[in-house]
């Protein structure tokens, strides 16, 4: 199911003209996951990390932890 992309050049765009791009492709895709194919690879590696995340749920981090820890970095 592998289409050809169209050959576009991005290199005339500005950081905040190439989100609005971003934001304007995200928004076009379908709200419906059954009309996007899921390779059986990703539901194994989502369910493999969903058994590990069961079997210790004291060993995950808050999201806002995360999010702090990545703006101190930066």
């Amino acid at each position: 199911m592998s289409q050809s992309s169209p050959d576009i050049s991005f290199e005339h765009l500005n950081p905040s003209q190439k989100l609005e791009l971003i934001t304007q492709l995200w928004d076009s895709l379908p709200n419906s996951t059954e009309s996007i194919p899921i390779p059986e690879w990703h539901r194994q590696e989502l369910e493999q990390r969903l058994i590990v995340a069961d079997a210790a749920p004291g060993d995950a981090i808050l999201w806002e932890q995360v999010r702090n820890r990545l703006r101190d970095n930066s």
